[in-house]
């Protein structure tokens, strides 16, 4: 018989990756990319867009041009490193810092800019619109971000101490930073413009994340009263099945996700041009990426390590492996076991049922 592919094998409940014991390979991968990422916000910083930094814009509908014609105009009108998009269909918008110039310098900079976008559309200049956002109201966007990124944080944290327990709390808090790190070292890296977009699609991978992680946590639940009571396996082998069996769904659910988000990339970013969406899109792909990644390979492992040193764990570990008849427990394996256990419970229960005798039987039985 012909034995069934990775793929057959995953949809089959007949895996058995050792997802705890790899541990060092997984965290090993994410430590070096935090690093890098880290080692570039320090040295880079952020490309921030206007409406954290501050400064000026420019929106104009201009059919027959292209962002290389709008970014050249610009430039030689005396705007310095100039951020051109692409909002939609034809419609092109500047942005540049100017709260280092002089009052009147940025006046005549601006009026300069709007004659360049005009020529250049084939439009007059009162079809260009202009506005300006200060340092301080991008200072108050970053501080309203901060507090939201902070609250959901503690509702996170309580919400599963309460629904699950800490442990699985710290593990899933701590999985959500590491994909927080993550984005925000990959945004320092390339220099991709962090907006208010990429501030909402943070939040969304954020939440995205903790429900993966979640899924695979209420399995562990359900496991450890069921297949870790029967003293079969060791905790980090429990999650390990755990995440096995999750691991199907996992993958199904990242892949709808990601999907969708990466043809909004490749289509309307790049092929199509409408550049706005390429700011909230690139957050989400690559924090559906990170998030995908560590409520897999993250999330659970930091559980089994924490819950492992718990002394319970560590004599049921020694009295598991001691054990001549130990096994790896796959999906499907399990399944079968759950069900040899309740046949075995149902047998022991109808042997062991008494039956009633009635006073007149009794009378029957003596006569």
């Amino acid at each position: 018989m012909k034995q069934p592919g990775r793929v057959g094998r995953l949809y089959q409940g007949l895996t058995k990756i050792d997802f705890v014991g790899r541990k060092k390979i997984w965290f090993t991968i994410s430590i070096v990319i935090i690093v890098l990422g880290l080692g570039s916000l320090s040295i880079r910083g952020f490309n921030l867009g206007i409406d954290f930094k501050g400064g000026s814009s420019w929106e104009v509908l201009a059919p027959n041009t292209s962002i290389t014609n709008v970014t050249h105009a610009v430039e030689n009108a005396g705007l310095s490193q100039p951020t051109v998009e692409k909002l939609g269909t034809d419609t092109y918008q500047v942005s540049a810092d100017l709260n280092a110039l002089s009052s009147a310098k940025q006046l005549s900079v601006t009026n300069d800019v709007v004659s360049a976008l005009a020529k250049v559309a084939g439009v007059n200049a009162n079809q260009v619109s202009t506005s300006s956002v200060g340092p301080t109201w991008g200072g108050q966007i970053t501080n309203r971000a901060l507090e939201a990124l902070i609250v959901f944080f503690i509702a996170v944290v309580a919400y599963i101490s309460i629904r699950f327990e800490p442990k699985m709390a710290v593990a899933a808090f701590i999985a959500m930073v590491h994909d927080l790190l993550v984005t925000v070292g990959v945004y320092s890296l390339f220099g991709f413009q962090i907006t208010p977009d990429t501030v909402i699609a943070i939040l969304t991978i954020l939440g995205y994340s903790l429900y993966d992680t979640v899924v695979v946590f209420d399995r562990v639940r359900d496991n450890t009263g069921g297949v870790l009571k029967s003293g079969d396996v060791t905790y980090g082998e429990m999650v390990n099945l755990s995440m096995n069996q999750t691991l199907a769904r996992s993958i199904n659910t990242s892949l709808v996700a990601i999907l969708p988000v990466l043809s909004v990339l490749v289509v309307g970013a790049y092929i199509l041009g409408a550049t706005t969406l390429q700011n909230y899109g690139l957050a989400l792909f690559v924090g559906l990426m990170s998030g995908a990644y560590s409520s897999i390979f993250i999330a659970s492992p930091l559980l089994a390590i924490m819950k492992e040193r718990e002394p319970r764990f560590k004599d049921l570990a020694e009295r598991v492996k001691s054990r001549a008849d130990h096994r790896i427990l796959s999906p499907a394996s399990a399944a079968l076991l759950s069900g040899e256990g309740a046949q075995r419970a149902v047998g022991v229960a109808r042997s062991t049922r008494t039956t009633t005798v009635t006073p007149r039987a009794r009378k029957q039985k003596r006569r």
